[in-house]
């Protein structure tokens, strides 16, 4: 296991970055020879992902919520992210071809994503004696004081924090 840093930090950055959540949804669980193809490439690809961090991926959580199966990435910005996706010497595009092509418009499985670009002071994490995790793990943390204490300072604004967290 990772291990735990103690204490209290959050994500920090002064850069926009993109969420990116995508996923499979497998409607029909027993037709593996339709929805596999949809899903055997993803793990390849976070992979050589992570292998070539000059392609902008900042980190990925996998999640498992049955029939869904979706991932969480940090981009370090779009235009990284759509490269990856467009590039045809990536893994996306021939993926994204061969899902066409074996699933089209059937109703076996479901494909999904979302995009959100985050702008500094529009965002806000916390961790608590955790491993590095999530948004704090992609982008980095710092300690939760002054600014970074509470969710409402660490979005820009001021108040006082409602329970005195034992620093």
């Amino acid at each position: 296991m990772a291990p735990v840093f103690p204490g209290r930090f959050a994500a920090s950055t002064d850069q926009t970055y993109v969420v990116f959540i995508v996923g499979i949804c497998i409607n029909k669980p027993f037709a593996i020879h339709r929805w596999w193809p949809a899903f055997s490439p993803m793990l390849p690809m976070v992979r050589q992902l992570e292998a070539q961090p000059e392609k902008g991926l900042l980190g990925t959580r996998f999640f498992l919520s049955w029939p869904v199966i979706q991932l969480v990435q940090y981009w370090r910005s779009y235009e990284h992210l759509e490269a990856f996706a467009r590039q045809p010497d990536d893994p996306h595009l021939p993926a994204w071809k061969r899902f066409n092509q074996v699933v089209g418009k059937t109703d076996v499985v479901g494909v999904f994503h979302e995009t959100y670009l985050v702008e500094p002071g529009r965002y806000e994490a916390i961790y608590v004696n955790m491993p590095r995790y999530g948004l704090g793990k992609a982008i980095g943390s710092d300690a939760a004081i002054g600014k970074r204490m509470t969710a409402r300072r660490r979005l820009g604004g001021q108040n006082e924090p409602a329970v005195e967290s034992g620093d």
